[in-house]
């Protein structure tokens, strides 16, 4: 039997991300898991066997090339047809040692490119990193169409180059599970101290710069003031800017504010919101903006790549340019102040979510890629990356 193998930096990516087309890829072939050990209970479940290897987020150049070695020797041992990468540091790793064993088919993922918002030479030394990937690997999978675009005009991808799957996403939405649901809405709503009628703005994800947290909380203020019910919900672990910071931004309002630092139920806070916030200065693709849509919960998020293939403007969501923290207050008010608008875009962000970016959906077309190449038949089109 063809062996398969997935490497992620940490197990909560491949949680998010890869857990439907790993257990559907298990059910054809042998699968292997590599990531870090800690949060390994996450992956329970999958029908693969996991490979605790100490690959860290940070760059630490002696870890590094020991997860390197580590990579190869295990490659060259295990001889498996494909490898999958997810993960801007991991993809490189990765893909390093996987032309270096002859692993035949090399496929990475890109899920948004850290350097988007850098300048200068780190804008330039990571954007490197990004093309020696493309090099190394055999198949490159893009998770927008929008993103794809950004990397043709950046030199990274050739023109025609990167598969997307479906309309976008690597993952798409499950729909059994990102559903309204009037129960989860008024007990997570309690547990918030939160009431019914009460305008409920959420963020869910880092707290950090490039999520665009020194946007949304100046702009929470002017919110708050006219609007004294209003509550907005932090989801996520903090990075660069701490929900200390957060509070001391928003001062005498920050009674309006609410923290969870880790859920592993996103879908039960999408369903106790009102409108779901996403002001990033980068993604990838806007899988937090489908699953709200899913449950019928309308975005304001920024105008970029990634996001702009997520929301229709004005139909499912509102879209404004980064960093315009005057446009994001006047969407995040006018969503407020016309629950009915508010609720026509939120019926439209779930019929959207659910007819295009389906999980089912995503994975099938994932499957199909795996089979076109480790059972290649002379009626297969090609999906040269």
């Amino acid at each position: 039997m063809k062996k398969l193998c997935f490497v992620a930096t940490i197990p909560a990516v491949i949680q998010a991300f890869m857990k439907d087309s790993i257990r559907a890829a298990s059910k054809r072939w042998a699968v292997d898991v590599i990531s870090n050990p800690q949060g390994a209970e996450l992956l329970q479940g999958l029908n693969a066997e996991f490979i605790p290897m100490g690959i860290e987020r940070k760059v630490s150049p002696w870890r590094d090339a020991c997860a390197l070695v580590q990579l190869f020797g295990l490659f060259r041992r295990e001889r498996y047809y494909l490898v999958h990468s997810i993960m801007p540091k991991t993809g490189l790793l990765t893909m390093l040692a996987a032309r270096a064993a002859g692993i035949p088919h090399r496929l990475h993922t890109f899920t948004g490119q850290v350097w988007a918002t850098k300048q200068g030479w780190k804008r330039q030394a990571l954007k490197v990193f990004d093309k020696i990937i493309v090099k190394l690997a055999t198949h490159i999978l893009v998770d927008s169409p929008s993103q794809r675009d950004f990397l043709v005009a950046e030199g990274v991808l050739r023109r025609h180059q990167g598969i997307v799957l479906g309309d976008g996403s690597i993952c798409g939405v499950d729909s059994e599970l990102f559903k309204p649901d009037a129960e989860i809405r008024s007990r997570i709503r309690t547990q918030l101290d939160i009431g019914p009628a009460q305008p409920v703005i959420l963020f869910l994800g880092r707290l950090n710069r490039d999520k665009g947290m020194l946007d949304l909380a100046p702009a929470f203020v002017e919110i708050a003031k006219k609007h004294a019910d209003a509550v907005l919900v932090l989801v996520g672990a903090e990075e660069d800017v701490p929900f200390a910071r957060i509070q001391e931004i928003c001062g005498e309002y920050r009674s309006q504010l609410r923290r969870v630092s880790y859920t592993p139920n996103p879908e039960h806070y999408m369903a106790m919101a009102d409108i779901f916030c996403l002001p990033s200065y980068r993604e990838g693709f806007g899988q937090v903006i489908i699953e709200a849509a899913a449950t019928g919960v309308p975005a304001v998020a920024t105008k970029i790549y990634g996001i702009t293939d997520a929301i229709e403007d004005q139909t499912t969501g509102l879209l404004y340019a980064a960093g315009d923290i005057n446009a994001l207050i006047q969407s995040l008010s006018l969503l407020i102040e016309d629950p009915d608008y508010r609720h026509r875009l939120g019926n439209a962000a779930r019929a959207r979510a659910l007819s295009r970016f389906s999980s089912r959906q995503i994975t099938d077309e994932m499957i199909s890629l795996y089979s076109q190449l480790l059972i290649p038949t002379e009626h297969s089109g090609s999906h040269a990356g």
